[in-house]
């Protein structure tokens, strides 16, 4: 293939062309090699439920520290420092071995690991805390949990957080205020529990229904078709998931073709 020689540009398209690349590269995304972002399960999972949320924030160049906590061994309060004082320890070590450069930590939860998050955050200041991202979060206490926290086995399988996370006295998301950090939300619409969704009134994911997943003070909020269970591993999610880290809103059809 033969390459056909171009005139060199005018003085003025020269000078029109460096400053359109110029704020090209203002606009474009920034490596987030030094960001770190740890990854809290919900109640009664483990850390390899959040794996593929790993694999894909490790993909977009954060350090990602995925938590794994005995979620049914102790009430949130003690919960909460448990898993997330030795992870951001982490963050500062990875980081460091990175770079030298300052560094963000970020949050994404799924379910309870959001509570965790704020019931932390209530008690310790982050100082280069970036963003959060809970999916399915009880963010009001959920109602599964007040029709049965009473039932014979409940508290044996879910233990003093899994009490917790009602609307009654014992409430913790309900104690804990609005957030005073940049959090986005995801909640799903969509139930393989029929059973446990008639206890739920409006849309819900089968735990936790789309209003009491709101928070107040919350920057965005996206609702999917996707279940409790298994929102986590969705591929709509976690792209979600990534570009809320990156942008700080999450991805509307409006804004997707630019995006992509």
């Amino acid at each position: 293939m033969a390459f056909r020689r171009t005139r060199p540009l005018s003085p003025v398209a020269n000078t029109a062309a460096v400053l359109v690349f110029g704020l090209l590269a203002l606009v474009a995304p920034t490596s987030y090699a030094e960001d770190c972002v740890i990854l809290l399960h919900g109640l009664a999972k483990s850390d390899s439920s959040m794996n593929k949320l790993e694999q894909a924030a490790g993909d977009a160049g954060f350090i990602a520290i995925n938590v794994d906590y005995p979620s049914t061994e102790f009430p949130i309060e003690k919960l909460a420092g448990h898993a997330i004082a030795p992870a951001l320890d982490a963050c500062a070590a990875q980081a460091s071995d990175r770079s030298e450069q300052p560094y963000q930590v970020h949050f994404v939860t799924h379910s309870m690991g959001g509570i965790l998050v704020r019931q932390y955050l209530s008690r310790v200041h982050v100082e280069n805390l970036g963003r959060v991202v809970m999916l399915g979060p009880p963010n009001q206490g959920s109602e599964v949990v007040d029709q049965l926290g009473s039932f014979p086995g409940f508290h044996f399988m879910f233990g003093d957080a899994g009490l917790q996370l009602g609307s009654g006295k014992m409430s913790v998301p309900n104690k804990l205020g609005a957030a005073s950090f940049d959090v986005g939300i995801i909640a799903g619409t969509k139930s393989i529990n029929p059973i446990l969704s008639r206890l739920l009134p409006g849309k819900d994911d089968g735990k936790v229904t789309v209003e009491r997943t709101r928070l107040d003070g919350m920057n965005d909020h996206l609702e999917l078709p996707v279940t409790h269970v298994f929102m986590m591993k969705d591929r709509k999610v976690i792209k979600q998931v990534i570009h809320y880290l990156q942008h700080g809103r999450f991805q509307r059809a409006k804004t997707q073709a630019a995006d992509d």
